[in-house]
């Protein structure tokens, strides 16, 4: 009999069989252990490991006080940890081909069948890295939360909005302009000034407690947040058969489960934000008509200006799946 101790919020201890040695795996994450990305996805995905292999994998969570989240993905490349749990913009200086999930319907069945989620993976295997699991947040993605409500056209005139690169073109054809931070920073440049807004998704707003320094929520809601989850591809290869095939498994349940219950915590946070002092303003018709091209047009005009041909590519196969504009 062996303990297992897997940070995932509680102590998992297994009886091993045969002579395999257990085997720890450090996950590094762009978001704090007690962040609802975190809640929510990556402690799931931890326990459903540690259940299915019977406490052989055990992962242990590092977060981003110790790497910040706009830092992650070389360490991890270069194998300092084994696993990765992000949003793909934080690295799109390396590589923009994962951010474009971002503009990609979130179904998780047709992901996977069309070939999108193979494409993702083929293309960061060139970089050591192996795609794990492409959770979704939701069905629907984003908002604005604003200092000041909207007024006239266009709504964002003269506001320095937080957004990581792909949100900047839908930021600039609203009037703004982007700031790129990540969310753990939002909180003080809202107070001082620094930005007059932030685009961020449906959730986690509340656990950052942004209802403190900004007054609003803006409608309508747009686009979709595709987080992801990577591991270094020497780690993936060292691991056995079938190791291997349940991590699988563990992903494709987990890109399942994840958009109900991201559709129900985001009902639930516009009601507590609301509670705590929020309001809600809204953006004019004629503007928010166009906001999901703008968002998905956005995104996939930032990723293909950085790396045309892959993501040209990937759009086509998004495209001939109905899965993009």
């Amino acid at each position: 009999m062996r303990k297992i101790v897997v940070l995932a919020g509680a102590l998992v201890t297994g009886l091993l069989t045969g002579t395999a040695e257990a085997r720890e795996l450090r996950l590094l994450g762009s978001f704090p252990e007690n962040f609802v990305f975190t809640r929510e996805i990556a402690k799931p995905f931890i326990e459903t490991l540690a259940r299915e292999t019977g406490g052989s994998l055990s992962v242990v969570f590092t977060g981003p006080d110790a790497v910040p989240g706009l830092e992650q993905f070389e360490p991890v490349q270069a194998g300092a940890f084994d696993m990765l749990f992000t949003h793909p913009a934080y690295h799109a200086g390396t590589t923009p081909v994962g951010l474009s999930i971002d503009a990609i319907s979130t179904d998780p069945d047709k992901r996977r069948a069309s070939g999108v989620i193979d494409f993702i993976d083929a293309h960061y295997r060139t970089l050591g890295m192996k795609l794990i699991a492409a959770p979704a947040t939701g069905t629907k993605g984003f908002r604005y939360f604003l200092k000041e409500p909207v007024e006239g056209t266009p709504g964002l005139k003269g506001r320095k909005i937080r957004g990581t690169v792909s949100y900047h073109p839908m930021i600039e054809a609203l009037g703004g302009s982007g700031v790129v931070m990540g969310g753990g920073d939002v909180y003080s440049a809202l107070q001082t000034g620094v930005i007059d807004g932030a685009a961020w998704g449906l959730t986690g707003a509340r656990d950052f407690k942004w209802n403190e320094v900004a007054g609003y929520m803006a409608d309508p809601v747009f686009g979709q947040v595709g987080l992801m989850i990577f591991m270094n591809l020497d780690t993936w290869n060292d691991l056995t058969d079938e190791e291997r095939a349940t991590i699988e498994r563990a992903a494709v349940e987990l890109e399942r489960d994840t958009i109900d219950r991201f559709d129900d915590l985001a009902v639930q946070e516009k009601s507590d934000l609301l509670e705590l002092g929020m309001k809600m303003t809204s953006f004019s018709d004629e503007e928010g008509k166009d906001f999901d091209a703008l968002w998905a047009n956005g995104v996939w005009a930032v990723a293909e200006k950085s790396a045309p041909e892959p993501v040209g590519a990937l759009r086509k196969l998004a495209r001939d799946a109905e899965l993009t504009d």
